[in-house]
């Protein structure tokens, strides 16, 4: 019979009611993140990145391939191209972007790396 996980190896959050923690790139707002994993850097590994309405975020450039998951809201890239709930989309190592929300957005991100 398999044992119960002890308490020091599980974390639970509920995205919807859990506090975030914003962080800056080159000095600006940039969004806020949650994330469980303390083991690594914030902003890699798996994480909830959050926009509020009318955010823009900073222009960067990816160090590693990124992919994420529109969980709720809006995004739109420079480029013009529009992500909406559900869409799953991967961006290559390298990939040099921003990105803007009308009404604001939580998106489920993987990154090797921060952006920020």
């Amino acid at each position: 019979m398999m044992k119960p996980i002890p308490n020091t190896d599980r974390r639970v959050v509920n995205i919807f009611e859990s506090v975030f923690t914003p962080i800056q790139s080159n000095g600006k707002p940039d969004g806020e993140v949650l994330q469980l994993n303390d083991d690594k850097p914030l902003g890699s590994g798996f994480f909830i990145y959050k926009m509020e309405p009318g955010a823009v975020t900073v222009p960067h450039k990816h160090s590693g391939d990124e992919e994420f998951l529109i969980i709720q809201g809006d995004l739109r890239d420079h480029d013009g191209v529009e992500y909406r709930p559900g869409d799953l989309v991967w961006l290559r190592d390298g990939t040099v972007h921003n990105s803007t929300t009308k009404n604001g957005c939580l998106i489920a991100v993987y990154a090797l790396e921060p952006d920020f």
